[in-house]
């Protein structure tokens, strides 16, 4: 079945909740590889923001203690983080993979984030509204592109619609997949109302 890799152009730009929509939207698996820190993790995060009954929720490959950068926490809680050990779940449904941080985000010594990314996979980019983030934006599409992955879309997390987005539309061809507007509280209603919104963008991938 489809992989599909949910990465971010950095930290904090809103990759869980888009990760629990394309779930939600898909009735996929959801999978974090590696989760830094145990308090509110993305793996809880997710399942309280899903509806349906057919998501399973793996087990991360590493779930480090630290909240920091992979590498730094794989460091401190005397952890290496072995590419080989990242073994992906065994499922026949969809399986949603969501990484850590932005693309370039150090694991160990030699590899990043975006060295988990296989070339089968579809990856969604997510992106943001703040000062930079078109700078971002195009830099990470093009090293996706430069490692000759399959960016499918971009979905933008409370970007403000003022060219920003069809400037980088212009500028990487990439196609926008949906757009997230600046919500009070975000739930699994909210979840479920992007879910049904972005779903013939995201089947037709």
């Amino acid at each position: 079945m489809s992989k599909i890799f949910i990465t971010g152009i950095g930290t904090d730009v809103g990759k869980t909740v888009v990760a629990a929509i394309v779930t939600e939207s898909l009735n996929a698996d959801y999978w974090k590889p590696i989760q830094s820190g145990l308090e509110e993790t993305d793996k809880a995060t997710i399942s309280t923001l899903l509806s349906n009954t057919i998501t399973t929720i793996h087990p991360e490959a590493y779930r480090l203690v630290t909240p920091m950068s992979p590498h730094k926490a794989a460091q401190i809680d005397g952890v290496t983080i072995d590419l080989d050990k990242v073994i992906r779940p065994d499922t026949e449904n969809t399986l949603v993979i969501e990484g850590a941080g932005g693309l370039l985000v150090p694991l160990n010594d030699k590899d990043t984030i975006v060295d988990l990314i296989m070339p089968e996979d579809k990856v969604i980019l997510v992106s943001s509204g703040y000062l930079g983030s078109i700078n971002h934006t195009l830099l990470s599409a093009a090293l996706l592109k430069s490692k000759g992955l399959n960016c499918v879309g971009v979905i933008y997390n409370h970007v403000d619609l003022d060219g920003t987005i069809e400037v980088i539309e212009k500028m990487t061809g990439l196609n926008t997949l949906g757009h997230i507007s600046r919500e009070e509280e975000i739930n699994a209603s909210v979840v479920e109302k992007y879910a049904l919104k972005f779903q013939k963008a995201l089947k037709a991938l």
